[in-house]
């Protein structure tokens, strides 16, 4: 199990958080126009890559907010956290709420 260090918590146990995923993904900015397969491919194709990888964490048992992990794939090894800055188009580090 990991030990992930919730940036304002501190450290806990793997099963109080959720996985988002891969961070850093644009959401399109004009849903309307994109195609059956542009749409797929932004909700589900996302790269896996061995070794360093950014994901976005969600302490879901504890304070809800989102942050992002540097992670490597490999050795599960955590390098780092950011949080979210307010007005990014991803998660927003206040209460999980995605915008």
């Amino acid at each position: 199990m990991l030990m992930i260090e919730c940036p304002w918590c501190g450290p806990r146990a793997e099963s109080e958080f959720s996985c988002g995923g891969e961070a850093d993904i644009a959401r399109p900015l004009d849903t309307d126009k994109l195609t059956d397969r542009e749409w797929g491919d932004y909700l589900f194709m996302r790269k896996n890559p061995r070794g360093v990888h950014r994901e976005q964490w969600m302490h879901t048992q504890g304070c809800r907010r989102w942050f992002m992990a540097t992670r490597d794939t490999v050795s599960y090894n955590i390098q780092g956290y950011d949080t979210f800055k307010t007005g990014n188009t991803s998660a927003d580090s206040q209460g999980g709420n995605k915008q």
